[in-house]
């Protein structure tokens, strides 16, 4: 028998929400758009928005497959369509503006679109569609202000992944679509970027994903970023 979620007392969480930033209350609505059942979703909807402006646009609504979605985030992200910037000053800058909340919040769903199809898409197109996820964090991280706005020193760091989850799934897709050489590259390069924290645990999980021949590249990978370490040389 499945097991039932702890009950939650819906003035405690009212409360709770209210101590939330308002990017965080973003968020929340987010994930509740994709889990409400649609006469829920309309009966909320209706209150703050013309619903004529809602409809699909065709009767067949057919949702995006998680490459083609990816793609077109990519090509917006990356046209500007999410920056969005204010007047940064004492008070503010710790503040978001709503196009960075909201590309934090597409760019998590799209994540967690990932994740999911890790186990019934085709390995080649959802790793093509992590790596494009990935590639944009790398973007930002690179100077291009262009993309989302961040009133104070921002970077990938703020998108808040959760690697734990995220990870393993790109090493099966990527176990299965990569050589020896590349898998070990691209998890070594990835965490030394964007979890290094994390990194042994990871390195834990890669290696038993990966074939016996990427089993050898990543340790000798591992074994070389740990001898620079050593010697204090740069790669």
């Amino acid at each position: 028998m499945p097991r039932q979620p702890a009950a939650i007392d819906r003035d405690k969480l009212r409360a709770a929400v209210r101590k939330l930033g308002h990017e965080y209350v973003f968020y929340m609505l987010d994930d509740a758009i994709d889990i409400l059942p649609p006469a829920k979703l309309h009966q909320i909807a209706k209150k703050y928005l013309d619903l004529k402006s809602l409809r699909p646009d065709s009767e067949i609504k057919t949702k995006a497959n998680l490459l083609a979605a990816v793609k077109a985030f990519d090509k917006l992200s990356r046209a500007g369509e999410y920056y969005e910037s204010f007047m940064v000053n004492s008070k503010n800058y710790t503040a978001q503006s709503t196009g960075t909340t909201a590309w934090i919040a597409e760019w998590r769903r799209l994540i967690d679109r990932c994740v999911a199809e890790e186990k019934k898409g085709s390995p080649t197109d959802v790793r093509e569609a992590f790596d494009i996820l990935f590639g944009l964090l790398d973007y930002i991280d690179v100077c291009n202000d262009d993309v989302i706005f961040f009133a104070d020193d921002g970077g990938s760091w703020q998108v808040g992944a959760d690697w734990d989850k995220v990870l393993p799934p790109w090493f099966k897709v990527l176990s299965a679509t990569a050589s020896p050489e590349e898998y070990a590259v691209r998890i070594t390069a990835l965490l030394k970027h964007h979890y290094n924290y994390g990194r042994d645990k990871m390195l834990v999980a890669a290696r038993k994903i990966a074939t016996p021949e990427q089993r050898k590249a990543l340790a000798d990978s591992a074994d070389q970023q740990a001898s620079r370490r050593r010697g204090g040389t740069k790669p």
